[in-house]
């Protein structure tokens, strides 16, 4: 069937909407900032903040210490999303499996990462280890109930002609199971994306010596305003890429589903 091609303006649409959210967002932000003449220490005008991005990325502070958050994110998140699919594999085969591990999966969600990540800065230090441990616990139950769910959603039909064919648990995985299941665990990474930048944030915050969130806890104590913004922005920025880079995974491996 012949591929159905989106419009050529669509593109140019969706980038005139953000250009327009964006223009509106610094305009509103600019006229609250004018009608009640806050002090930069308690909200810096959008020029403030972009005279104080351009000193951090200047003098190399931003470039250092977005290197370092980015690290921890990347590593925190394979490490996460590659326990998560292993292990998934293995409950969505199991149902004996997913009796015994489930309450303790879900007394893990139950305590917020928040709340232990003092506890693993203690025990693994406050260095890259116990930032990519926070990343990886975040990322690792959305990305292990997708494919937990993914692998389930597979036509049981579909495993029988497998079986007939007489085609290896490898060969079922290979070809079966994680093209079927890909769609719904691509889903659960879009959200560990996210939520990878989350931890690795917090674990900055309890302790660190460098990363977005060190330099959010500088700009607080020093009443920087306007650093703390640039911290934030950063973040939403690593954010958005990664999120972006998981659409262009989906365009990639998911091409077969188009018509």
């Amino acid at each position: 069937m012949e591929k159905i091609k989106q419009p050529k303006g669509q593109s140019f649409r969706r980038a005139g909407s953000v250009i327009l959210t964006a223009s509106l967002f610094l305009f509103l932000w600019q006229g609250v900032v004018s009608l009640f003449a806050f002090p930069a220490f308690i909200l810096p005008s959008p020029g403030q903040v972009a005279e104080r991005f351009s000193r951090a990325l200047s003098d190399g502070t931003l470039a250092r210490h977005t290197a370092a958050t980015l690290v921890e994110i990347i590593l925190g998140l394979l490490s996460g999303t590659f326990f998560a699919v292993i292990l998934g594999y293995f409950i969505s085969r199991s149902k004996f499996l997913e009796d015994v591990l489930q309450p303790f999966l879900v007394a893990s969600q139950a305590v917020p990462t928040v709340a232990i990540a003092p506890l693993l800065v203690i025990w693994f230090g406050p260095g890259i280890a116990s930032k990519v441990l926070i990343c990886a616990l975040i990322v690792f139950f959305p990305v292990l109930v997708n494919t937990v769910v993914g692998l389930r959603a597979v036509p049981e039909n579909l495993r029988d002609l497998m079986q007939s064919l007489q085609a290896s648990r490898v060969q079922v995985m290979r070809l079966l199971e994680l093209p079927a299941s890909l769609p719904v665990l691509l889903g659960g990474l879009r959200v560990g994306a996210t939520l990878s930048v989350i931890g690795a944030v917090v674990g900055e915050l309890v302790g660190a010596d460098r990363g977005l969130g060190f330099l959010i806890n500088v700009g607080r104590g020093q009443y920087d305003t306007a650093l703390v913004f640039v911290g934030v922005f950063t973040l939403v920025a690593l954010a958005l890429g990664l999120y972006g880079i998981v659409l262009l995974l989906e365009k990639r491996f998911l091409r077969w589903q188009e018509e």
